[in-house]
């Protein structure tokens, strides 16, 4: 077992060990709830679910509606695909908030998961997640200029995704190029590029500006793709929306993360220096170049166009990874559809 597992493992432990415990603490012992049994809406007492989702926590406490939400729910510092998922596993964690890929990977090993809840961006691309880091050196003016270069790639993560998004618009194949399995977390990819370890990374936030202000007199450039990568969803495993009471206070949290997730489009100053620069030490400035990047959320009601884009990009994976192909609309619990765009409307009315 690899020292990440080891990691995340040792973190669930100490999450059940708190009492606050996933789908192995359920909170009822009655009968299952059916995936196309109607959504409970009354939150019984003494519920708990645990979500890992750290910067809808901030937004919570910052906009003052964490009171609430904490009657029923328990934060854990989770987030991604890798750690949710061995959370789950672990039975943990009843939520976690990820991109796109998680979710298929999950399901690929065996792990029965179900999307509650999604967001992406307006004009999605020209306010992408990720640009192409291109290493000191290295000639890369077109995504045609990849061809033969070595490309940071990390399986079962968004980024992994795009760069096989990416070759496929240019007209490559993974044998025309070389990719080096890395895990796309925290600044690996930067280091990898400036050392010159990789010729090509997907890069993204803030790590985009970070990279080049810091390497761009060495050579250091990146590169927009052009491709769709705004794709993030909250999740979490079939067992915790089989038990009645945590389907209800799951419910409740999507409502309410719809809510946060509007909040934070409309108040940018106070999440800059509440979030970027308080929580995460970021600039002032680092902050509002994430806020005017990231342009304004796009909650819809209607999934149709989201499940169809994720079944692309299922087919796109399967064939390259040998795993079978699998019905993207079998991923998404529908219950949930239209909970945290009917949430917004009715803060706004």
């Amino acid at each position: 077992m690899s020292k990440f597992k080891y990691a995340v493992l040792a973190a669930a432990a100490l999450i059940v060990a708190a009492g606050c415990g996933g789908p192995a603490q359920a909170g009822n012992s009655g009968p299952k709830l059916a995936l196309d049994a109607p959504l409970p809406t009354s939150v019984p007492d003494g519920t708990k679910i645990v979500v890992g989702d750290p910067a809808t926590q901030v937004a919570f406490k910052l906009s003052g509606q964490l009171d609430k939400v904490e009657k029923y729910v328990k934060f854990a510092n989770l987030s991604g695909g890798p750690q949710t998922t061995e959370a789950f596993r672990a039975h943990a964690l009843d939520l976690g908030s990820v991109a796109e890929i998680p979710a298929i990977h999950a399901t690929w090993t065996g792990l029965k998961v179900k999307i509650v809840a999604s967001k992406f961006r307006q004009d999605a691309i020209n306010h992408p997640i990720y640009e192409l880091g291109i290493a000191p050196g290295v000639n890369v003016k077109t995504l045609a200029d990849l061809k033969g270069k070595t490309i940071a790639f990390s399986p079962g993560q968004a980024q992994g995704s795009l760069v096989l998004k990416v070759l496929k618009k240019a007209g490559l194949t993974k044998d025309d190029v070389k990719l080096i399995e890395l895990p796309s977390t925290g600044d690996v990819y930067t280091n990898a590029l400036a050392a010159k370890q990789v010729d090509v990374a997907p890069i993204g936030g803030v790590q985009i500006k970070r990279y080049t202000a810091k390497y761009g007199k060495d050579g250091a450039t990146t590169l927009q793709h052009g491709i769709r990568d705004d794709a993030g969803h909250l999740y979490g495993p079939v067992e915790s929306l089989e038990d009645p009471a945590k389907a209800a206070a799951i419910r409740e949290y999507v409502a309410a993360w719809g809510v946060a997730q509007d909040w934070i489009d409309k108040h940018p100053k106070e999440w800059i220096a509440g979030y970027y620069v308080k929580d995460q030490g970021l600039t002032e400035a680092d902050g509002q170049w994430l806020v005017d990047n990231a342009g304004h959320p796009d909650i819809t009601a209607d999934w149709s166009s989201a499940i169809t884009r994720n079944q692309e990009t299922i087919e796109l994976l399967a064939a390259e990874t040998k795993n079978p192909v699998i019905q993207a609309k079998d991923l998404y619990d529908l219950r949930f559809e239209a909970v945290a765009a009917d949430a917004i409307k009715a803060v706004g009315k």
